[in-house]
């Protein structure tokens, strides 16, 4: 993939699923503008969506060819999943099943494992050899280990779920609290889950200041604010915005989607490390076989989970507790697909 960026003139081929849809419609134009990629990568976008949508996933289409965007190589927008796959190098996983009043959970796991079980296969079958998998639609952790499941010959380090936007929440809740940029914090953790039990650790976060960075605990004061005020805004403002806005979020999700596709491809700067949904290897104590998020620093096209932080009493219940509601979410859909 860091080859594939250094190819002039050569167009790296990103699929976005659900492109017609709110994120997919944020998202395009940001990574056609190379947002993503970054100035100088010319790109070929693949837009997929169901028969439904097939009107607003065309408009999607004239707009993005209206728009003139200079890197902007080629559009192709289809519903058919097998042209949509076909050579992709970057897979931006933003379709799935939404969770619809009155729906019980194990629908919901159902549906979305029957759409992530055939669009992993088409990936299997047609994608580049070196696909990168992003999976936002959520269960997204989840929908990230079906994916793997059915998408075998993928490097299991080539499948990840989006806890950027997450990440990035937490970023600005502690640089509000402080009254500094955002650009000044850095190195908070998602933990876990992209769920209710998802664990903002703010524990090994810095701000940067005149006289150097400096722990974000000797700046807030207030360390039960951080337990839990912190961690409830960060959990809940997801569900904040939908009661705001009438719609999930869509502009941040689609923007953290590209931080999370930058930072993997051309690298974390410096001393500065971002959460990914990942596949655990064990890390701190979590089971192997989960999709679980992480610390992580990238460098050329690859990610590697930070080693040796502390955990103290209160983080260690938080990261298990997501960990154990990810293990009833991987047995619920296994069972839905009678694995």
């Amino acid at each position: 993939m860091c080859n594939l960026l250094n190819i002039e003139n050569d167009p790296v081929r990103v699929l976005i699923t659900g492109a017609a849809g709110n994120i997919g419609y944020a998202i395009a134009p940001m990574i056609a503008r190379g947002l993503m990629l970054g100035p100088d990568q010319p790109m070929i976008l693949h837009l997929l969506d169901i028969e439904p949508a097939s009107r607003s996933l065309e408009a999607v289409k004239m707009e993005l060819q209206d728009s003139a965007f200079p890197l902007l190589k080629g559009v192709i927008a289809t519903t058919n999943v097998v042209e949509a796959c076909k050579d992709v190098n970057i897979a931006i996983m933003i379709g799935g099943y939404p969770r619809i009043a009155g729906m019980e959970r194990k629908d919901v796991m159902s549906k979305n494992v029957v759409i992530y079980k055939a669009q992993a296969s088409a990936l299997e079958h047609y994608a580049s050899e070196d696909c990168k998998v992003l999976v936002v639609a959520n269960p997204a952790n989840t929908n990230a280990l079906i994916l793997k499941e059915f998408a075998p010959s993928i490097p299991e380090e080539n499948i990840t779920c989006l806890t950027r936007l997450d990440h990035n929440r937490a970023l600005s809740q502690l640089a509000d609290k402080l009254s500094v940029p955002v650009s000044s914090v850095k190195n908070v953790v998602i933990w876990g889950n992209h769920s209710s039990t998802q664990y903002p650790d703010p524990n090994h976060a810095t701000v940067s200041t005149q006289t150097g960075d400096r722990p974000i605990k000797e700046l807030v004061t207030d360390h039960n604010w951080l337990k839990n005020d912190f961690v409830a805004e960060v959990q809940q403002r997801g569900a904040a915005v939908l009661r705001a806005r009438k719609q999930s979020s869509a502009l941040s999700a689609a923007s953290a989607a590209c931080d999370h596709i930058r930072d993997w491809i051309l690298g974390t700067p410096k001393g500065t490390w971002v959460s990914m949904g990942v596949y655990s290897d064990g890390s701190y104590g979590i089971p192997p076989g989960l999709v679980y998020s992480f610390p992580v620093i990238c460098e050329k096209g690859s990610w590697k989970i930070v080693q040796g932080l502390g955990i103290d009493e209160f983080s260690r219940k938080k990261m298990d507790d997501s960990a154990r509601e990810l293990a009833e979410e991987k047995d619920l859909a296994y069972s839905c697909l009678n694995v």
